[in-house]
């Protein structure tokens, strides 16, 4: 059948005009009219599916959705439609791929308020989905005999993957990486024979810097400092910012000497960890936050060292978080984190927090690599 364009823009009119009245089966045959000349556009299979659908024919709604998605594969409320279609169908597996399809194209769009309203019922329709999912998941878990309590933590943390509770964070250094080291945001001080001979010294450590604290904060300076000859691209409010600054026993690999003299426990303490002495390594300080300070989340610059918190003043109300993982410093109590995942730190009290922050090598390096590595850095023209 063949259509002039003035002959399908009056069927189209009356097609949209039968809607409107709650005329389906007038408004479908307007449609198919048009569809069977071959002057169907996306608009038109469009609006033949809504037909179809008023009409309670959704075979014939999920082939004119086929059509307008062959042309436009981005049609957001196409993908919603079709996936309603496979829902009504039982097929929820199809109709969840169609949803999640939706979702994501229509991600950072302006949309009108009706399409906005059927997003937000796509997203339920998601929600509950994977709710169901996890539930029978858990079920099937526990009727073999893996109740939450008996599973190993590496196991437990796939499920929350799976189920939504958790992200998946990765090492992302800034400047250089190690491949193959394992992705762990919070290692365990336990794995280190070191650790119990600093956590030893940490009521002496803190003597050292409440001496230091009640002569003022002079000292400190801010952590995030402006350096002309290494612009920044983004805003960060605490560069220059005196709220988190710190106290440099050593910085970049060169000794302060004043800060070592007085405090010489503190500096012979952190002797038994092994610090990475390579260019620009290590660096030992104390790190006072503001109360109300917050550091944004965050990634070092290479993962061939690890970092470590042993704090030292902690008021209530201050966190960490390293990549899913939020922990609260406890006095005396080492952290030791890949701080090439991203990380982030917040003091909600009213008094200032203070932990001593030093860097280790990766333990998994061996003797040979952490050689390499130091070559590698000694030459700034290697980098």
């Amino acid at each position: 059948m063949q259509l002039s364009n003035q002959e399908a823009e009056r069927l189209a009119k009356e097609g949209v005009d039968a809607l409107q009245r709650g005329q389906p089966a007038i408004a479908r045959a307007r449609f198919e009219s048009i569809a069977q000349s071959g002057r169907a556009n996306g608009q038109i299979w469009l609006l033949l599916a809504v037909a179809c659908r008023s009409d309670n024919d959704s075979g014939a709604e999920e082939a004119a959705l086929d059509q307008l998605l062959t042309l436009e594969p981005q049609a957001v409320r196409g993908h919603i439609m079709k996936a309603d279609c496979r829902a009504n169908a039982g097929d929820e597996r199809s109709a969840l791929r169609g949803y999640e399809i939706a979702l994501l194209i229509a991600a950072n769009q302006e949309l009108p308020a009706d399409l906005r309203a059927e997003l937000q019922r796509a997203e339920a329709w998601v929600a509950q989905f994977k709710a169901r999912v996890v539930e029978q998941r858990e079920a099937k878990l526990l009727a073999r005999g893996l109740p939450p309590e008996k599973r190993s933590r590496r196991f437990q943390h796939s499920l929350d993957i799976l189920a939504g509770r958790r992200q998946i964070f990765v090492q992302e250094p800034t400047g250089y990486y190690v491949p193959e080291l394992p992705q762990v945001q919070f290692f365990d001080p336990a794995d280190f024979d070191w650790v119990p001979t600093l956590e030893a010294a940490a009521a002496a450590i803190k003597q050292e810097i409440t001496a230091l604290l009640a002569a003022g904060t002079d000292g400190f300076r801010p952590y995030m400092q402006t350096h002309t000859d290494q612009p920044r691209a983004d805003v960060n409010r605490l560069l220059d910012n005196i709220d988190w600054s710190a106290l440099f026993l050593c910085e970049n690999g060169t000794i302060s000497d004043d800060i070592v003299a007085r405090c010489p426990r503190t500096w012979a303490a952190v002797q038994a960890a092994p610090l990475p002495h390579i260019v620009n390594s290590p660096t030992v300080m104390f790190s006072l936050l503001r109360a109300g300070a917050r550091i944004a989340p965050h990634t070092g610059t290479h993962n061939a060292r690890l970092i470590c918190h042993l704090p030292l003043i902690v008021p209530p109300n201050c966190g960490f978080r390293v990549g899913n993982d939020v922990r609260p410093w406890e006095e005396g109590k080492l952290l030791i984190f890949d701080d090439t995942i991203e990380h982030e730190a917040w003091n909600d009290s009213s008094e200032d927090r203070v932990v001593l922050i030093f860097d280790i090598w990766r333990p998994e390096l061996s003797a040979r690599e952490r050689e390499e590595i130091a070559a590698f850095f000694a030459d700034p023209a290697l980098g």
